[in-house]
């Protein structure tokens, strides 16, 4: 019974009763209604210190994975579901193991998006006598979870543990997360084919998915490295790095010197992932 009691409290913590969006950050978003629906059921059973770092013996948190240690990347309009596994420890062996994500400034009065498991316990698989490693299932949908740019970035990692004599630990965040908009980028060299020596243009556009508008549009002043790899070459290497204009287009010149492949690399930024586009054969006579 003990144990179970402490399950439903942690469990609670999913309410976050003061799930709130600040009006200057689209209250009536329809994602974070959604949201708010789906966090409704465990109001009542929230206790206050079910969303503050708390213990009760010693159960301890070792790990906690997400999506496998890469970023979350949402486009717009296919959901992204991945899986948060909590690896944990106590003398009496693991009962249970649970996370969610969150966005905001503070889980209790801050928050204004969250990604939350369908289930009250994770799925559990014993390491040995005293740890088990649990897994949850979230999903990330830009037409809910993700509803606005502004969720784009750093997310907090809430994650618990339950030993099976009843201890057990909580945190708010016990690491972070990147949720990342999906990017796009092409390339295009011309003319082709192309005398030696001569000039050749170099364009291209780099785009992003635009949670607010659920379209991609233009990343603009961003820099982009031109690379080139000859025929017959193993890999690329940078010429040159060139700034997205107003509209996210890529312009240049370079030139042509020998047959072989361009492309435009972007690194990412903290809202965005690294993307690189398909390379663009240029026969030089």
């Amino acid at each position: 019974m003990r144990i179970r009691a402490t399950v439903a409290a942690l469990s609670g913590a999913l309410a976050l009763s003061a799930l709130t969006v600040p009006a200057a950050q689209a209250v009536d978003a329809p994602g974070a209604r959604a949201a708010k629906a789906q966090l409704s059921p465990f109001l009542a059973k929230s206790p206050a210190k079910a969303m503050a770092d708390d213990a009760q013996g010693d159960t301890e948190i070792t790990n906690v994975t997400v999506n496998g240690g890469k970023d979350i990347v949402v486009g717009t309009s296919l959901k992204k579901t991945y899986t948060v596994s909590v690896t944990a420890t106590d003398p009496a062996g693991i009962y249970d193991g649970y996370a969610f994500l969150w966005h905001g400034t503070d889980l209790k009065d801050g928050v204004d998006g969250a990604m939350t498991p369908g289930v009250d316990h994770g799925t559990c698989k014993t390491v040995n006598a005293t740890t088990a490693t649990c897994s949850v299932t979230l999903v990330a949908d830009p037409k809910s979870t993700v509803y606005g740019n502004i969720l784009a970035g750093r997310w907090h990692v809430f994650a618990s543990a339950v030993g099976k004599d009843g201890d057990f630990v909580t945190k708010d965040t016990y690491k972070s997360s990147w949720v990342k908009r999906a990017a796009r980028l092409t390339t295009n060299a011309s003319p082709e084919p192309v005398a030696k020596g001569k000039t050749v243009t170099v364009t291209g556009a780099l785009t992003r998915a635009n949670w607010d508008t659920d379209t991609y549009a233009g990343y603009t002043q961003q820099p982009v490295q031109l690379q080139f790899r000859k025929t017959g070459a193993s890999s690329y290497s940078t010429v040159k790095t060139v700034t997205s204009d107003s509209r996210g287009n890529l312009k240049t010149t370079v030139k042509a010197s020998a047959d072989g492949t361009w492309r435009y690399t972007f690194a990412g930024t903290s809202t965005t992932p690294s993307v690189t586009s398909t390379g663009d054969f240029l026969d030089v006579k």
